[in-house]
């Protein structure tokens, strides 16, 4: 690796935990109404399409908690790592696993198309779900979510993509109630996903 690419990647990573640690503090402040005065909420309306390219909006997902992860199909280990993981939470949940939506938005839409995300989300659980859309379409829901995503090139002119990593949870409503940290204990996810359970609206 040359000192250009290593001083490249070494400020991406900067980035990224700068990125980080100010998301901890908005998920602090949104947690505690009082302190967070003027901190906008995540979640919000979006317009994207399915693996199977019909289109969804946030009314897609209501009426069932949600738990979105955003990333992209070429990520070479954090997103892959993070899908087996909710793969595996999900066959823990087991018959209530159903109770809730499993998304993942890809913040790549160059590459990531609906027949691609199909594609790679064959290999984990079936209950997830893959969106993606226009370049804009992708922007407007990163913002929405505060998701943080940065295009880097590569040497060989390719490009990877640097970005956040929580998973969210998010209520029938479509209102943050918590995060999942990448590589969190089972300890501690499963409770947070059976309090998400929980919340579904009795039919």
């Amino acid at each position: 690796m040359n000192a250009r690419h290593w001083m490249r990647t070494a400020m991406a990573g900067f980035a990224g935990f700068a990125v980080v640690s100010l998301f901890i503090a908005f998920v602090v402040a949104a947690r505690e109404p009082d302190k967070g005065a003027g901190v906008a909420p995540i979640g919000g309306p979006f317009r994207l399409v399915d693996d199977s390219n019909t289109a969804v909006t946030e009314r897609t997902l209501a009426g069932k908690p949600s738990v979105m992860y955003f990333g992209y199909t070429f990520c070479p280990d954090v997103c892959p790592t993070t899908l087996l993981e909710l793969s595996h939470w999900i066959q823990e949940l087991g018959p209530d696993a159903g109770r809730m939506n499993y998304v993942f938005v890809t913040i790549d839409p160059q590459r990531d198309t609906p027949a691609l995300m199909h594609d790679y989300l064959s290999s984990f659980d079936k209950h997830i779900r893959g969106f993606t859309g226009t370049a804009d379409e992708i922007a407007a829901i990163a913002r929405e979510y505060h998701v943080y995503y940065k295009r880097i090139p590569t040497d060989d002119g390719g490009y990877v993509m640097d970005h956040s990593t929580p998973i969210y949870l998010m209520d029938s409503n479509g209102k943050f109630v918590s995060v999942i940290a990448y590589q969190e204990d089972d300890t501690s996810v499963l409770p947070k996903l059976r309090t998400l359970v929980a919340m579904t609206p009795s039919s």
